[in-house]
């Protein structure tokens, strides 16, 4: 058997007018179906069947004046069923403890079954919608998907230091770049085939890429990746993946001297380098390379790891494929494509789209 209580609709308003009686004794009600309509001086509420069954022991009629925590019927499997002999006392909801589960919020409306769940499971009344009526079962919903609390790992974190993989000639241009921002503190090298032990311009080369996680709960938690992979762009994808296995992120990396139109859009791990140029609504993916003094012109699209060398050229609305090469002095003119994975040498001037893994010799002019 199944007790119909009274919400408490105000707080501040313990009672509430009967407005109107929607069922009689020996009535069968559907889950959810309307059982009586509250009112108080400033809202209207709605009591509904939390189960399926037959309202027994009517205790009230339209136009009478209930209180909070009043028992109004019994929902019980049959129409015969008795209601108890003695009801326990009305419970005064306005006369609880005060603590975050014991008074609902301004304007909600809750059963007293619904408030006494959730006192017992510990249920923050907070999480609970404003405006519909509470019932058990909503609050019964809520068990197991309140937080728990959080354990914070026990390593530090320093948001300014980084570390730089890769200690060849473009590893010492990006430390370059990185002082001349004034913003990292370079914790270090990483390079797999550099011994440990030497310093690279005052900055030591730890080790290996297996020092990546150690770094980590040392509070590292950024990183650049400084293999060019201009013979094989493979090495350098591989870099970034072991860098984000570890956890590490790889901010976008800009010298000061360069020039960046403000609604250019430039991804992680995007490196520009000296009096380069990126120009209005470019787009430059993850992990590409801007160097010294290259043009990257309006409406220009490159893709993910693409490498702009020194000097090169892009007129407007050029698009630049993954993996692509564009070499030192090219020019590539207007609309132009340059697919994914495609090699252009040095000095040469691109006319028309080049194919996927393409190859332009140095110095020629495409197409041939």
């Amino acid at each position: 058997m199944k007790t119909v209580t009274i919400p408490l609709i105000n707080p501040n308003e313990p009672e509430a007018l009967l407005a109107d009686l929607h069922v009689e004794d020996g009535q069968q009600v559907a889950a959810d179906e309307l059982i009586c309509t509250l009112e108080t001086t400033k809202s209207t509420a709605e009591v509904v069947a939390e189960i399926k069954g037959y309202i027994i022991g009517l205790r009230f009629n339209a136009g009478d004046t209930v209180r909070a925590g009043d028992i109004l019927c019994y929902l019980a499997d049959s129409a015969d069923a008795e209601p108890p002999e003695v009801d326990a006392a009305p419970s005064d909801v306005s006369t609880q403890p005060d603590g975050e589960f014991a008074t609902p919020p301004e304007g909600m409306r809750i059963t007293q079954p619904a408030l006494n769940l959730a006192r017992e499971q510990g249920i923050s009344l907070e999480s609970l919608p404003i405006g519909p009526l509470i019932t058990e079962k909503m609050v019964r919903s809520q068990i197991g998907s309140q937080p728990t609390s959080i354990i914070v790992p026990e390593s530090e974190f320093d948001p300014m230091a980084i570390i730089i993989y890769g200690g060849g000639g473009h590893g010492k241009s990006l430390l370059d770049l990185v002082r001349s921002l004034g913003t990292y503190s370079v914790v270090g090298f990483l390079d797999d085939s550099v011994p440990a032990g030497e310093e690279i311009q005052g900055v030591p080369l730890l080790g290996t890429g297996e020092l990546l996680s150690e770094l980590y709960v040392k509070g590292v938690r950024q990183a650049i990746n400084a293999v060019g992979g201009i013979g094989n762009v493979a090495v350098r994808v591989k870099v970034f993946n072991r860098i984000a296995d570890a956890g590490f992120t790889c901010p976008a990396v800009v010298h000061p001297t360069a020039v960046i139109e403000p609604n250019a859009v430039l991804s992680p791990g995007v490196q520009v380098f000296p009096f380069a140029y990126v120009g209005s609504d470019v787009q430059v993916g993850f992990g590409s390379i801007v160097n010294t003094g290259a043009i990257v012109s309006h409406d220009c699209v490159l893709g993910d790891f693409v490498n702009i060398s020194p000097g090169a050229i892009l007129a407007g609305e050029v698009k630049v494929g993954d993996g692509a090469l564009v070499g030192m002095g090219v020019t590539v003119n207007l609309q132009a494509e340059i697919g994914a994975g495609a090699r252009v040498g040095n000095g040469a001037t691109v006319k028309s789209d080049v194919p996927p893994n393409g190859v332009v010799r140095a110095g020629t002019v495409w197409p041939v």
